[in-house]
């Protein structure tokens, strides 16, 4: 049986090797760039229909389909502090705005959560003549917290 980490290995090197984007992917799939690369990743569960057409268009067998529609064990960090500059500057976002964000979101809807399964968030290039911007858009739904 085949590894969801080890799909992904063959995933990315057939991606690699044919020149694809994951938007471009994600297209043929007809899901969110967010989300297709997600599940190339290993972290959603793709569908039979899903599955198959990463797998068509990138050339792999039936193996790498079945991995796709596994259930994965989410959550790819490691519990300490992200090295990868990129990551890390999320990472440093949540440390210096999450307890604004907190209060932002408490303010208007109370005590409670944005969902992180009921979930969208977007990646857009914003050009600006200073240098382009990344736009990085989420909008989970909001849960309180309940009393019993």
């Amino acid at each position: 049986m085949l590894s969801r980490a080890e799909a992904t290995d063959r995933i990315l090197a057939a991606k690699e090797s044919r020149g694809l984007s994951f938007r471009a992917i994600a297209e043929h799939v007809g899901r969110d760039p967010v989300w297709t690369t997600s599940a190339l990743l290993g972290q959603q569960v793709m569908d039979a229909a899903e599955a198959d057409a990463v797998t068509e268009l990138l050339g792999l067998d039936r193996e790498v389909a079945i991995a796709l529609q596994r259930h994965p064990s989410k959550g790819s960090l490691s519990p300490t502090v992200p090295t990868d500059p990129l990551i890390y500057r999320f990472y440093e976002i949540v440390q210096v705005y999450g307890t604004t964000l907190k209060a932002l979101i408490e303010e208007e809807f109370g005590a409670g959560i944005m969902s992180a399964i009921d979930f969208e968030m977007h990646v857009d290039r914003m050009p600006d003549p200073h240098g382009d911007r990344v736009r990085v858009t989420m909008h989970g739904k909001f849960l309180p917290y309940r009393k019993w």
